[in-house]
């Protein structure tokens, strides 16, 4: 018998008498490869959340985003994407450290269908994989245990308007985050981010930096 399911998982599906729906579905959709239909649907997304562990144990998730492509499949079994410049806490990427096991999930709300992986990961400053991505601080790799397609009943269709201008792209100059404007950080910029607000609006207070995410402009 698969240890997909827990005690739990099997509690729960006898009451709701779904036992044998859950042992088919697990049949049909679970998979721990990735084959070409996986592979086209995972590269051309632009975002996905991120689950990791926290050191104490505790469940945490994070939003990746990025252009298309920014999520590799090298090959059957693992599953690449970059690390971007974030807020300096690099708290997903030192929880992988701590505890590898990550899960990933993936939305498509223009064409609704989502995707979840789940597998241990890797975390590099030295990956010859940096070389593809402007400004990736690090990769991270992900040795794929399994992955299955959800329904997408749930999910809303949305149209995207626009990609994030923060996205860096070769050719042309990736804007200062908006935070790194607030007058409570100047001091504690990373060095290559000190001399940069003043060249980039200014620097503002936090109250303005509040007011700009409010109007969509953080």
């Amino acid at each position: 018998m698969s240890d997909f399911y827990s005690d739990e998982h099997r509690n729960l599906q006898e009451g709701f008498e779904t036992t044998k729906l859950a042992d088919r579905l697990e049949d049909i959709i679970v998979k721990d490869v990735f084959e070409e239909g996986e592979k086209s649907f995972l590269e051309a997304q632009t975002m996905f959340f991120l689950s990791t562990i926290t050191p104490d144990g505790g469940p945490t998730v994070s939003y990746k985003g990025g252009g298309p492509g920014f999520v590799k499949i090298l090959d059957e079994k693992t599953l690449a994407f970059p690390s971007y410049d974030g807020n300096g806490m690099f708290y997903s990427m030192g929880n992988i450290m701590a505890k590898p096991e990550v899960g990933l999930l993936f939305i498509n709300f223009e064409t609704p269908q989502r995707m979840r992986v789940h597998g241990k990961a890797t975390v590099s400053k030295d990956d010859p994989l940096l070389a593809d991505y402007k400004e990736a601080e690090l990769i991270v790799r992900v040795n794929l245990s399994r992955l299955w397609i959800n329904c997408p009943r749930y999910i809303p269709k949305m149209d995207l308007k626009e990609q994030s201008h923060y996205v860096p792209e070769v050719g042309k100059e990736t804007p200062l985050a908006g935070w790194k404007r607030v007058d409570l950080v100047q001091d504690v910029l990373a060095p290559k981010d000190v001399g940069r607000p003043e060249k980039e609006g200014g620097v503002i207070t936090i109250e303005d930096w509040v007011g700009d995410i409010e109007k969509g402009q953080g």
